[in-house]
């Protein structure tokens, strides 16, 4: 295998595995710049994970080839309906944040396949998806000698959408009003209420925003890694998001670029095998690097980033 056939095979995987993580992470840095904290990720990747699915099998032959992009909008939908339980616990019900996130870890796992269970025949897993989110050469691009290659044939749409997503999501949070005011209740809420800005309404947003690209994040796990749904679809892939956005410091083009080099360690357990220096070590490694790694930046990185400094408190309006 030449060098330009391996960089092919290591980014186009990389990017397969970092997409999912790059619109859920993207998604955390919403809800913590609102100042709400989401462990619940997982659990909003779970329900869109199992819309989509479900979505695809149902509607495949009536949408066609759109079939896996409208699925990524129905897995988002669903992500969001299920955010709204967190929103309703932390910012109404004054419910600690870790604690609500994890019951919605918990509670989703067992909805989504006791639901399963009831559409499939009583079986715990879907069919394979018939329309999965393809890989594709990028025309103009896929022609640029090398490059084109290497980065823009038989590649994740899904990512690419991803990265514009990230540059999109930091003009919004960084250039306009609706962006400055959600992360001015993130940083001090008693001040952004004093001016007339409603810190529920927009705490409301952060989450909601959150659950929409989770949902999609899940949608984009099943429609092209896993093909169906299932218990150990998303195994730990929120956490991983929740670490990248950590990793990259809550702004959302350093969550993707975190998301990024997860998805590059998820990859390693199927393009490990190409690379000559690590093609000898045993499997098992690569299987549990994503998950070493993530404890890792966890614990090097949570203590020295600067997060919205009202992330996690509880905000009660004055009258």
């Amino acid at each position: 295998m030449n060098i330009q056939t391996l960089l092919m095979t290591v980014i186009s995987t990389s990017l397969i595995y970092s997409a999912p993580l790059i619109f859920t992470s993207i998604g955390g840095a919403f809800s913590e710049h609102s100042g709400i904290v989401n462990v619940g990720l997982e659990g909003m990747m779970v329900m869109g994970a199992f819309a989509s699915v479900v979505f695809n099998l149902a509607m495949g032959n009536a949408f066609g080839a759109a079939t896996p992009w409208v699925g990524l909008i129905v897995g988002g939908l669903i992500g969001m309906a299920f955010s709204l339980i967190h929103a309703v616990a932390t910012i109404n019900l004054r419910t600690d944040h870790i604690i609500s996130g994890t019951v919605l870890n918990l509670m989703a796992p067992a909805l989504a396949v006791y639901l399963t269970r009831l559409l499939f025949n009583g079986r715990g897993q879907t069919a394979i998806i018939q329309h999965p989110l393809a890989t594709v050469n990028i025309p103009v691009l896929s022609k640029i000698p090398f490059i084109g290659p290497v980065l823009f044939s038989s590649t994740s749409p899904a990512a690419w959408v991803g990265i514009i997503v990230s540059v999109l999501s930091w003009w919004i949070l960084s250039k306009t009003r609706f962006g400055l005011r959600l992360r001015s209740v993130g940083e001090h809420p008693e001040a952004a209420d004093s001016v007339g800005i409603s810190v529920y309404a927009y705490r409301y947003a952060g989450v909601l925003i959150s659950g929409f690209l989770g949902g999609i994040g899940g949608a984009v796990m099943a429609q092209s890694i896993t093909l169906n749904f299932s218990v150990t679809t998303i195994v730990g892939q929120g956490f991983m998001s929740l670490a990248a956005m950590i990793f990259g410091k809550w702004h959302p083009v350093g969550a993707m670029g975190a998301a990024l080099f997860f998805g590059f360690a998820q990859s390693l357990a199927i393009v490990g095998k190409y690379i000559p220096v690590v093609r000898a070590m045993p499997d098992v490694i690569f299987t549990v690097a994503p998950y070493i790694i993530t404890i890792i930046v966890l614990v090097a990185f949570i203590g020295n980033a600067r997060m919205p400094a009202a992330d996690g408190s509880t905000f009660i309006k004055s009258k």
